[in-house]
């Protein structure tokens, strides 16, 4: 298996209990430079690998294949861990890397466990809190849309598709008992107040 483990913003206090007992148990980490080597090295010795920060997709896409030629044969046997700045599932390189892995191993499972995210981050050390909606972009399209305290998900939904947006996911509870996770199809009429919807455009 292979999980990728979010290291959250560079703070070494700031790593979530779960990441470091992943990082001391896995039978191997991962990552992708010097500042996430230094963010694990009191709890494992990682094994760094190559991730350029250029613009050309050839040099990345040998880089990842490359990547998933060492990865693969730990998690295949045993439980590799590709431990990543901030949390895998926003704007890293852990997704991009499972796509090739799996690509070329479609044996090996993933998973991922969060980290906190500059997304989050960034309002504790300007000391502004956001208690309004905002956009998180890289200056591409906006395809996805995330909703928080969605009480009415079914109606939700119909009035999201007249938007354009056509995929849609709700969390209920996350983490928490009684956590439910929901597609369009088993979309409830309501939910808890502590629930999270996901909707994308394609």
């Amino acid at each position: 298996m292979l999980i990728g483990v979010g290291l959250g913003p560079g703070d070494k206090e700031l790593l979530t209990l779960k990441a470091v007992r992943l990082l001391r148990t896995a039978d191997k980490v991962f990552v992708p430079g010097k500042m996430a080597r230094e963010l694990v090295r009191d709890y494992c010795d990682p094994v760094v690998l190559e991730f350029p920060m250029v613009n050309d997709e050839d040099v990345i896409e040998k880089a990842l294949e490359r990547n998933a030629e060492v990865i693969a044969p730990v998690a295949i046997q045993g439980m590799a861990v590709l431990a990543i700045l901030g949390d895998p599932n926003f704007y890293s390189t852990f997704s991009r890397q499972c796509e090739v892995l799996k690509r070329r191993y479609p044996e090996v499972e993933m998973a991922v466990e969060p980290g906190i995210s500059s997304i989050t981050a960034f309002a504790s050390r300007l000391r502004m809190p956001v208690n309004s909606g905002f956009t998180v972009t890289d200056g591409s399209d906006n395809e996805c849309l995330v909703l928080l305290k969605v009480r009415s998900p079914r109606k939700t939904m119909a009035q999201l598709r007249s938007s354009g947006y056509t995929r849609f996911h709700l969390v209920e509870r996350m983490f928490l008992d009684n956590e439910k996770v929901y597609d369009e199809e088993s979309m409830p009429e309501s939910s808890d107040y502590m629930s999270v919807m996901f909707a994308r455009r394609q």
